[in-house]
C-alpha cells in the first residue's frame, strides 16, 4: 500500500524497541511510546499506518495482543518488486529508530461466532494471530489453513504450532497449492470464513464460498479488486461535491479523483493507498448516492452508502455532499 500524504496530527512518534528477523525476507518490528506510556487500544484486525519518510506511508496489521497496550508489533514481507517501502523498513529501520504512526483503524474486524476458519497466505497470517488469541478468550472452535512458499517463508510457525491440529500448515513447494475444498466444502451456519493474503487466493476463497451464506466470508486485500474500479452503471463523468463542514463545492470531472480535487481546493484530507484498500480517507456520505469502487466495504456496507472511500470511489447522483 502506497503513496504520500501531509503530515497527521494525530499521528504518535514510537520507537523500535526491537527488531527480528521472523522468517525468509519477514522482518518483525516491535514499536513502543518512547517515555514508556500506553498505546490506542485496537482490537483484532486493525492495522496501523507507518510514516516511513516524507513520502512513503504504508499499513500493515497489528499481530501483537490487544491486551499489551505498551507494544504494538507488525510484521513486513520484503516485495521485491514493490514500490519501496518494505525495502525501506528492511534495509533502514532498526533497532531505536524512530517513526511516526498514525491508527489503528480497523475494517477488517471480527465478529462473534462459535467457530471460525481462518485461512492465511503468507503476511495475510498477521491479522489473524490476534484473531485466533481472541478466538481462544470467547471460547470459540476454530481452525487455521495456512499457506506459504515453503516452510522457511511462513512467520509466526513456532506459536502457531503449539495449537496442535487446529493448524494445518500447507507449504507450497511441498504440498502445492492449498487445498480449500477441504475446509469449505461443506456450508456450515455457526461459521465465519477470515481469509488475508494475495489476491490470487482471495478469488479462489471467495469462489470456494459461493455456496455459503452472503455474511460468512470476510476477507481483507493487499490490492484493489480486478473488478472494483469498474464504474458501476449509471455513473456519472461529472458531478458536484459539497463539503458541509467547510462550506466548499467542487465539480469533479471525467477521470479526476474526489480526494485530490478537495485537496487542490484547500482541504487536507488523509489518505494514503490511493487503491481503495487501505480506509484512510473513508468518508461520511450525508446525501447522495456513491459509485462504490473500493476494496475495503463489504456489498451491504456499500449498499448502505453511509461511507465512501474518495481516493476512488465516485457518483451516482448529480451532488454528493460529504461530512467534510
Amino acid at each position: 500500500m502506497t503513496d504520500t500524504d501531509p503530515a497527521r496530527k494525530d499521528a504518535l512518534e514510537l520507537v523500535v524497541a526491537h527488531r527480528a528477523d521472523l522468517a525468509d525476507g519477514v522482518v518483525g518490528l516491535v514499536l513502543e511510546d518512547p517515555a514508556g506510556g500506553p498505546l490506542p487500544e485496537w482490537t483484532a484486525g486493525a492495522h496501523i499506518d507507518l510514516e516511513l519518510t516524507d513520502v512513503l506511508v504504508r499499513q500493515y496489521s497489528l499481530c501483537s495482543s490487544p491486551d499489551d497496550r505498551h507494544r504494538w508489533r507488525v510484521a513486513v514481507l520484503l516485495e521485491r518488486g514493490g514500490r519501496g517501502g518494505s525495502r525501506h523498513v528492511h534495509d533502514s529501520v532498526v533497532q531505536g529508530s524512530r517513526i511516526r504512526v498514525g491508527g489503528p483503524r480497523n475494517h477488517f474486524p471480527l465478529q462473534p461466532a462459535d467457530r471460525y476458519q481462518f485461512i492465511a497466505g503468507g503476511i495475510g497470517i498477521t491479522p489473524i494471530i490476534p484473531m485466533i488469541e481472541r478466538a481462544e478468550a470467547d471460547g470459540a472452535d476454530w481452525h487455521l489453513l495456512y499457506g506459504g512458499r515453503q516452510r522457511s517463508s511462513m512467520a509466526f510457525a513456532d506459536v502457531l504450532a503449539g495449537y496442535g491440529d487446529r493448524v494445518t500448515f500447507w507449504p507450497q513447494d511441498e504440498l502445492g497449492m492449498l487445498d480449500l475444498n477441504s475446509v469449505l466444502r461443506e456450508s456450515r451456519d455457526d461459521t465465519l470464513v477470515y481469509c488475508c493474503g494475495p489476491e490470487g487466493l482471495l478469488c479462489a476463497v471467495e469462489q470456494a464460498c459461493s455456496h455459503w451464506p452472503a455474511s460468512a466470508l470476510h476477507v481483507e486485500r493487499f490490492a484493489a479488486r480486478p473488478d472494483a474500479l469498474a464504474p458501476a452503471e449509471g455513473a456519472l463523468d461529472t458531478f458536484d461535491v459539497v463539503c458541509r463542514t467547510s462550506g466548499v463545492t467542487v465539480t469533479i470531472g471525467r477521470g479526476e479523483s474526489i480526494l485530490e480535487t478537495l485537496r487542490e481546493n484547500g482541504i487536507n484530507m488523509l489518505a494514503s493507498c490511493m487503491e481503495g484498500i487501505c480506509g484512510t480517507c473513508e468518508t461520511r456520505v450525508l446525501e447522495g448516492t456513491p459509485d462504490h469502487r473500493d476494496s475495503v466495504l463489504s456489498a451491504d456496507e456499500q449498499a448502505e452508502n453511509d461511507y465512501m472511500m474518495i481516493c476512488v470511489s465516485r457518483s451516482l447522483s448529480p451532488t454528493l455532499v460529504l461530512d467534510v
